[in-house]
């Protein structure tokens, strides 16, 4: 894999967005690469749940801005959503360990874990905004699910950043630690998980998060009924 490595320990599988030349921005092929490895762990007896952090000193930063004006000028803007938005169907229970900044899309790709811990050194940046974009891939809800209205409309509407213990006084982030100590922190909360039953995680996630459902976007359903029919293998 070129954008993303992988590994697994004690039942934990981690994954790294893998460009810290670029802040690990997503890309279409990393967007791949993603899809790609969780059908594996998914599928895996070793796997029982998923880290996910950021080479280097960003965890990501958004979009990569080639693939994001190919994608508007193809009007469709949800290939650069396709990588997070696997992560958030996930029957895995997951963790965004955020060693730094969380910039837009990059942000999406944190709240689309179950659970988010911070490095002393994050941040959160919704920014869609300044770039022009509608915050799409769920951002508004899936902030809001964590947050509160408040802060959700700060953060997008008026652009307020948050560092990690805002992050964490606000709900956003359940624990804040050293940035050295973040990834082994983040696998040590993963091992308890890995320890249940796959079957009934799985099923304990499908219900728990249904409500949800209710306040995904028109275009965000497209998306995720498209990606299951792909998944099972449906014709048109």
């Amino acid at each position: 894999m070129r954008y993303i490595n992988t590994d697994v320990s004690n039942g934990v599988a981690t994954l790294t967005l893998n460009d810290p030349d670029k802040r690990n921005a997503i890309n279409l092929q990393m967007n791949d690469e993603i899809c790609e490895v969780l059908d594996e762990l998914e599928a895996s007896e070793e796997v029982g749940s998923l880290v996910v952090t950021g080479a280097g000193k960003a965890f990501c930063a958004g979009a990569d801005l080639g693939d994001l004006l190919a994608a508007r000028e193809r009007d469709n803007i949800q290939d650069i959503y396709r990588g997070f938005l696997r992560i958030a169907d996930s029957t895995l229970p997951t963790i965004a360990a955020v060693n730094g900044a969380a910039v837009g899309a990059g942000m999406n790709m944190a709240l689309a874990c179950d659970m988010i811990l911070a490095g002393e050194s994050a941040r959160f940046d919704s920014r869609f905004l300044e770039i022009g974009i509608h915050p799409g891939g769920g951002h508004t809800w899936r902030l809001l699910s964590r947050t509160n209205e408040q802060t959700m409309r700060a953060m997008v509407l008026f652009g307020q950043v948050l560092s990690s213990q805002d992050a964490r006084n606000r709900g956003l982030v359940w624990k804040v630690f050293p940035d050295e100590m973040l990834v082994t922190e983040a696998i040590n909360i993963g091992e308890k998980a890995s320890s249940y039953s796959k079957d009934l995680t799985r099923s304990t996630k499908a219900v728990s998060y249904t409500h949800l459902r209710a306040h995904e976007t028109r275009e965000d359903g497209v998306l995720r009924r498209v990606r299951e029919k792909k998944k099972g293998g449906g014709g048109g």
